[in-house]
């Protein structure tokens, strides 16, 4: 008994395969009977034909060459035309010549041929191909011929001087320009002209190139101008079509001679003269051949049929329906076959139902306790960072207040205008936190600060540093729009300043050979002017602590503005220092506040005398590559001062836009800022009066110095500033200890906050 089912069992395989094979080996014809139906990789469908009896006529004549090509190409007739693919739409891709003029580099011609195409029935579609022309000096154009009665003339000229202004992707004028194709063209002469015989661009482009190509194929790029000399043939479109009548002509011999066969219609061509034939819908196939047309079995293609359960295919066409224990229409979308209600199936409903609504209501429970959970959150951090201590003060100060005060935002409103702190928004990263550009939804821009953990214990004075910056409206300062307390330590909002730091105007090589001296000046006497702002005339003195060339930003007309008060400190009116942990950057940092730990403003004297060496020598605070005396900037100018050779260390564009007054006097007062003991350095008051004598001196009595002679005496007079030799206690031992340091320090001292 077993025997018996396997044998049964292998006679239905036998049986489903031999019908799979029957199946797959059913196709559609394409061509006649006993007709070639293939030219090596391209079909070659009726009405086109390789020999006589398989083509509607000798216009359809395609030469099958197998003796040059390996694998055979097909041609257009007994031509040079090679097709690529026959589409039975009405579509034929062939390759088409291009021309070229081409010249060497003393613009003598070396090589110039033209493209024609001579069509005798098909037409060059003008909805699938472009007339292109390629170069840098290069004016082609185009002849179009219905027949031998001349249509139509057209053209474009591309030009350019540099192959840096040229496009990849664009063929507009600049090294490629285009036009589209006149209707009804059979044939075409192209031909090409050179303005300059290519003498200006020949490194680049030493040919003009025109051609008629196909839209989608063609891809310009720069490299063209030079490769293209290389190509022969570029891919193009024609349009066929049968006869010269159209449908209504050919309406009453559709019967008796009509290249249309069954189960298909007549169609127009838009391009051109004649008529197409099209499958009638749900049938497909070749429409030129007897029962060329097949009915399309759509219930074998999801795609084609939108049935429920069931599908029935008909002749050019199908139906739905359902399934038994089913009723309805049998079409998706619509009402659908509807299961026989029985009690099963209403429990089972009713099951789905609630168990949809305990979901939803779960749902919504969840989202509403995150809701409030997030909201408790930005609470807690909104007390915690003051954010209630800085309302009240804005409350109580508003009333009085001359300046707009700062404003609290929320977390909502930085999220958005920084398109939630992505990365592309990132404009600079530093010790005490990381900026990113934003556009709130006023339309302004402005910057975000985002900074490092907060020590709770600095809460209230944090605060106050916000309330006062909030009040300064010192046209040199950054100005501090408002903040955000809702997040886990706060958020600054600042204008946006659009020109970058100062260190990138002093070491960027691109930027520093056009920093004048005078504008170098004015930007030292700009950001002096604020220190001495702050130390002075603010109603709390502020010590900004963290002078440095990357905290002076720039703006559009090269303006100063003072930056970065995270590490900044407000002095009590009844103190002159300060006991606090060491923080500053490596190269900046007062060696007396390092020693002590007592910060004073004299600290930022001592930094902006380091700036003042940087503008005046156009080298790093700190840099590695010197030798180990020298990495320190302060170290090695002040070494330069004494060994009488500024000359050799002050920046170039410096030397020649100063003259040796200047020189002179700003040497002398970084030196003077420099000083080890804090109580020998000048206020920021004075230093601030001292350049801004200088600049306006300079202004009212400028000097020049272009010769050899005043560059000698420029040497001479500046040999003869001095350095003082200092002597305080340790001295030696805090430069070597100073000069090891690294990038920013923060070092802990006891009685530090």
């Amino acid at each position: 008994m077993s025997m018996r089912i396997k044998k049964m069992f292998l006679l239905q395989l036998v049986l489903a395969a031999i019908e799979v094979l029957l199946v797959s080996s059913q196709t559609v014809d394409i061509t006649r009977e006993g007709c070639q139906d293939k030219c090596g990789n391209v079909s070659i469908p009726y009405p086109f034909g390789t020999r006589g009896g398989c083509y509607h006529d000798e216009d359809f004549l395609i030469t099958c060459n197998s003796t040059s090509y390996n694998p055979p190409k097909p041609f257009l007739r007994k031509g040079n035309i090679e097709v690529t693919n026959i589409s039975i739409d009405g579509k034929l891709n062939i390759m088409q010549y291009i021309a070229r003029d081409c010249y060497d580099s003393s613009g003598f011609r070396i090589k110039k041929n033209s493209a024609s195409t001579r069509l005798s029935k098909f037409i060059i579609s003008n909805t699938d191909n472009k007339f292109i022309a390629v170069g840098c000096d290069t004016y082609a154009g185009i002849q179009g011929f219905q027949g031998k009665i001349m249509k139509y003339t057209g053209g474009c000229i591309s030009t350019c001087d540099s192959i840096d202004y040229v496009a990849n992707d664009s063929c507009s004028v600049i090294g490629c320009c285009q036009t589209s194709i006149a209707k009804g063209v059979s044939h075409f002469d192209v031909f090409l002209h050179s303005y300059q015989n290519h003498t200006d661009v020949w490194s680049f482009n030493p040919c003009s190139f025109a051609f008629i190509v196909e839209e989608s194929k063609f891809n310009f790029s720069r490299a063209m101008l030079m490769d293209l000399k290389d190509v022969t043939v570029l891919p193009a479109v024609l349009d066929w079509s049968i006869g010269n009548e159209n449908c209504k002509q050919v309406e009453g011999k559709m019967i008796a001679g009509s290249a249309c066969q069954g189960n298909s219609t007549c169609v127009d061509v838009e391009n051109g003269s004649g008529y197409r034939c099209k499958c009638k819908d749900g049938y497909q196939g070749n429409p030129y051949l007897s029962n060329g047309c097949q009915d399309i079995d759509e219930c074998e293609d999801p795609k084609l049929s939108n049935c429920a359960q069931k599908c029935v295919n008909t002749e050019g066409n199908h139906y739905c329906s359902c399934r038994k224990g089913y009723h309805g229409n049998g079409i998706a979308g619509e009402e659908g076959c509807i299961a026989n209600r029985t009690l099963v199936v209403q429990i089972t409903v009713g099951i789905a139902v609630g168990l949809i609504s305990l979901l939803t209501c779960c749902s919504w429970l969840y989202l509403g306790y995150r809701r409030w959970k997030l909201m408790k959150l930005k609470e807690r951090f909104f007390r915690q960072n003051g954010g209630l201590m800085l309302q009240q003060q804005l409350s109580e100060r508003q009333g009085g207040a001359t300046n707009q005060t700062a404003k609290i935002f929320t977390a909502e409103e930085l999220e958005k205008a920084t398109n939630n702190y992505h990365e592309t928004r990132i404009v600079g990263k530093g010790g005490y936190g990381t900026v990113y550009k934003g556009i709130l939804s006023d339309g302004r821009v402005v910057a975000i600060k985002k900074s490092k953990l907060v020590d709770q214990s600095q809460i209230e004075q944090f605060i106050n540093e916000v309330l006062v910056l909030s009040q300064i409206n010192h046209r040199n300062v950054v100005k501090l729009l408002g903040c955000c307390f809702e997040t886990e330590v706060p958020r600054l909002v600042y204008e946006f300043v659009t020109n970058g730091t100062l260190f990138d105007y002093i070491h960027n090589k691109s930027k520093a050979s056009n920093f004048a001296w005078e504008t170098r000046l004015r930007i030292a006497a700009e950001a002096a002017g604020v220190l001495s702002y702050l130390h002075s005339a603010a109603s709390v003195p502020i010590i900004h602590r963290d002078v440095k060339s990357t905290n002076i930003l720039l703006d559009e007309t090269l303006t100063a503005k003072v930056s970065d008060f995270g590490a900044s400190r407000l002095v009590p009116l009844d103190q002159t220092e300060l006991s606090t942990m060491v923080q500053g950057t490596l190269g900046y940092l007062d060696p007396e506040y390092f020693q002590t730990s007592q910060l004073t403003d004299k600290s930022d004297v001592y930094s902006f005398g380091v700036v003042l060496v940087e503008l005046l020598t156009g080298k790093k605070a700190l840099s590695f590559d010197r030798q180990e005396e020298d990495r320190n900037l302060a170290m090695y100018f002040l070494s330069a001062l004494k060994e009488n050779r500024l000359v050799q260390v002050v920046d170039e564009c410096v030397l020649n836009g100063a003259n040796d007054k200047q020189l002179k006097e700003v040497s002398n007062l970084a030196k003077r800022c420099l000083k080890v003991k804090g109580e020998e350095r000048p206020t920021m008051m004075e230093v601030a009066s001292e350049l801004e004598g200088l600049r306006r001196m300079a202004m009212h009595h400028p000097w020049v110095n272009n010769d050899e002679s005043n560059a000698q005496e420029n040497e001479s007079l500046l040999g003869e500033i001095s350095l003082e030799t200092f002597s305080h206690g340790g001295g030696g031992d805090t430069s070597s200890g100073y000069d090891t340091m690294r990038n920013h320090i923060i070092l802990p001292v006891n009685d530090g906050r």
